[in-house]
């Protein structure tokens, strides 16, 4: 077990995520940060998880000893979706009444909530025990339905969760943003104007230990694009295969590698309709702390994000794991920060649009990035600066202070 830092108080903290631990993103973006903040918090930990990975007795034994290790105490229940409205206010109420237990057996003195629906929970928890409450906001959930075609701003369900979302900010004792361009936007909430909460921003953070540059297993004088994560949902995956296309007709012995799971299918048939040799391309499924060594057989990354209004708060996590291994990319803006990022560091090339032109010109741009000196260096200063899962750690350890009564450490 972790000894928590000399000469400083703990905090007592519950966090709470409708992310679960076992799924891919609850391992990079919760049970990460929770790791890192144990060893100066007594941190108890309230996620969902998904059945099928409940099933999975193998991972499940693997994730609660990283959490004994750590002095993690881990309470998860399970997710419902089905059918989704109904199963959504059943985990709800579930999580309220384990959230309200769990908060009194610790004594939190914070409740961090990670999301809307985390958040409603954390609003109880707060009502019922005192607990300072942040609000870990991730983005703006329901313009993200909206923007996904999920909802229309008409529903019921968008007008109930924007209410929600007032709730959440007013009620906040901290607000935490991905991006700087999430704040600009809701600052300018009618709801706000004078009363904004203090406010963090924390972009989406990278384990530094995990991934960073590695050299190749064997020299290679071709060209690798990669891609890592999903490529379903906001991801224009079919963008991402045209430039693919264009790299293939202009190197001919260069190669795509995909490090994804469970969308191989979808992959292989985008790159087939773009006219992509698929002998060249390489997809793999692998374990989460095998990403950063697959990163490493690539020379530059790619991805591009629908810019919908609400993606100004979010931050594209495979953002900081390319940057950090030292790979610089091509990606689009209108996403949380990743223009301003890529102008201010020189890591990479932003596009606005995907006209045949602009991919061309940006792709050959993206060619040159990776040919100049010291640019592997470059791109890892950028992520140790800027998405350090260390700095990420210490910044939510000051706020955890803070709202103890501490002080920022």
């Amino acid at each position: 077990m972790h000894s928590k830092a000399p000469n400083l108080v703990s905090t007592r903290v519950l966090y709470i995520s409708y992310t679960g631990l076992l799924d891919p993103l609850g391992q990079s973006q919760v049970l990460q940060y929770v790791l890192g903040l144990a060893r100066e918090h007594r941190m108890t930990l309230l996620p969902f998880e998904k059945p099928a990975a409940l099933a999975d007795a193998a991972r499940l034994a693997e994730v609660r000893a990283q959490c004994e290790a750590a002095g993690v105490r881990w309470h998860h229940l399970r997710y419902h979706n089905r059918p989704n409205l109904p199963a959504t206010l059943y985990d709800l109420v579930c999580g309220i009444r384990a959230g309200v237990r769990l908060a009194r057996e610790c004594g939190a003195q914070v409740v961090h909530c990670r999301s809307y629906i985390a958040g409603l929970m954390g609003l109880a928890v707060k009502r019922a025990t005192g607990a300072k409450y942040i609000f870990d906001m991730r983005g703006f959930w329901p313009d993200e339905r909206v923007d996904g075609g999920i909802w229309r701003k008409t529903s019921l369900q968008y007008r109930v969760f924007k209410a929600v979302e007032r709730r959440l900010f007013l009620g906040a004792d901290h607000v935490v943003s991905l991006t700087r361009a999430g704040v600009r936007e809701f600052e300018r909430f009618d709801y706000l104007q004078g009363r904004v909460p203090p406010v963090s921003v924390i972009p989406t953070c990278t384990n530094l230990d995990l991934f960073r540059p590695v050299p190749p297993a064997a020299p290679s004088s071709s060209f690798t694009l990669g891609y890592i994560g999903s490529v379903g949902s906001w991801y224009m995956f079919e963008e991402v295969a045209k430039v693919v296309r264009m790299l293939f007709d202009a190197q001919p012995d260069a190669r795509f590698k995909v490090i994804n799971k469970g969308g191989h299918d979808a992959i292989r048939q985008a790159l087939g309709q773009a006219g992509v040799d698929l002998s060249r391309v390489d997809i793999k499924a692998v374990s989460y702390d095998q990403v950063g060594v697959e990163v490493g057989g690539m020379d530059a990354g790619i991805f591009f994000i629908k810019p919908a209004w609400s993606k100004r708060a979010s931050c594209p996590t495979r953002m900081g794991e390319f940057l950090a291994c030292g790979k610089p990319c091509l990606a689009n803006g209108g996403v949380g920060d990743v223009e301003e990022d890529f102008v201010q560091t020189g890591t990479g090339v932003p596009i606005r649009d995907w006209s045949d032109a602009t991919l061309r010109d940006a792709l050959a741009q993206l060619l040159a990035l990776t040919r100049q000196p010291g640019m592997a260096e470059r791109c890892r200063q950028a992520a140790e600066d800027r998405f350090s899962l260390a700095g990420g750690v210490r910044e939510y350890s000051a706020i955890y202070r803070r709202l103890s009564g501490q002080g920022a450490s």
